[in-house]
């Protein structure tokens, strides 16, 4: 008999499995959002509150390293003078303190500055002086990498100045200097408009160059603030001014060769100040230490990691670009 044959099943279409019926999505319960929100929340909650945890224990760890009390009652008051001097307030506030404290023999101004303000520096200097005088204390400069011009001017006011071997010493002179935008002015087609009262009135108006009879006005009052300097210098390092003068250049030194200058007392550290004040103060062994109060920050600005008054400037700081006078070396 012959062989039935089998008929082909028939074609599948081309878009048979395009209309396949899914399966309905799985639909979460409430419980499970609510699980995954409140861990979220906790995560949250746990990292804020182990940064401020963090940043607190910070404060509290630079306040004790900061107000440490030695066990000795006879401590060296450690003062640091960094970073360009502006204002002579926090400063003179901090000296006062430690001349009016019986804790502390003998201060030391630890100084890593290239100077400043000249009204700064000579009132820090002056400061020196009268503390020096009323409270019978040995205050004593130790100059670390630099203790140039303004920074100078408040340590000849020190008993006794120490510096390192290649600290940066001297820059006995005056600088005067503003920035003159005239000519972006003129870029940007405005113009400056000034009304006056007085010849020199608007002398070192930033807007246009300086005209011979104000660079001579300028020029006398730059020297006798330079003649101010070397005199204090002088005064300060038991002196004459005719021995400063020729130093006062507006050049540095090296702590090595300043002790031939007699710009410094003794090569040497802060370990080696520290010690000979200590032993000059008739404190025996290890002296103890006793620093300023630091000034407390907000839980923001630990958080950050720095000053977050920075972040929202005082707008009358924008205003404040008039010519200025500086005890400085750059």
């Amino acid at each position: 008999m012959p062989e039935e044959t089998v008929p082909p099943p028939p074609p599948v279409p081309s878009n048979a499995f395009a209309y396949a019926p899914t399966p309905p999505p799985r639909r979460r319960s409430a419980g499970f959002w609510l699980l995954i929100i409140g861990g979220s929340l906790a995560m949250l909650a746990l990292l804020i509150g182990g940064t401020v945890w963090s940043a607190m224990q910070s404060l509290k760890a630079n306040d004790s390293d900061e107000n440490s009390i030695a066990t000795s009652s006879k401590k060296i008051g450690v003062i640091e003078v960094t970073g360009v001097i502006l204002t002579a307030d926090t400063l003179s506030q901090q000296m006062r303190k430690m001349a009016a404290d019986s804790d502390v023999k003998a201060i030391i101004l630890h100084i890593n500055s290239p100077g400043g303000g000249a009204a700064a520096s000579q009132e820090l200097f002056n400061e020196v002086v009268r503390i020096r005088k009323e409270s019978h204390k040995k205050i004593v400069a130790s100059i670390e990498s630099v203790g140039a011009s303004g920074a100078y001017y408040i340590a000849s006011g020190c008993d006794k100045i120490y510096a390192n071997d290649a600290s940066v010493v001297g820059s006995i002179g005056v600088i005067m200097e503003w920035t003159n935008y005239g000519e972006l002015l003129r870029w940007a087609k405005l113009k400056n408009v000034t009304l006056k009262a007085g010849e020199l009135k608007d002398a070192g108006d930033p807007t246009r160059d300086l005209t011979l009879k104000e660079q001579a006005y300028f020029q006398t009052l730059v020297d006798n603030m330079h003649g101010q300097f070397i005199h204090d210098v002088a005064t300060g390092r038991s002196t004459s001014d005719d021995k400063i003068l020729p130093l006062a250049t507006g050049q540095v030194w090296t702590g090595q060769q300043a002790i031939g200058l007699h710009l410094i007392d003794k090569q040497g550290g802060f370990r080696v100040a520290l010690m000979d004040t200590a032993r000059d103060a008739g404190i025996s062994g290890e002296p103890g230490i006793q620093r300023p109060a630091k000034a407390k920050r907000s839980v923001l600005s630990a958080l950050m990691g720095g000053d977050a008054d920075n972040l929202f400037p005082n707008p009358s700081k924008l205003l404040d670009q008039a010519p200025g006078f500086y005890y400085m070396w750059k």
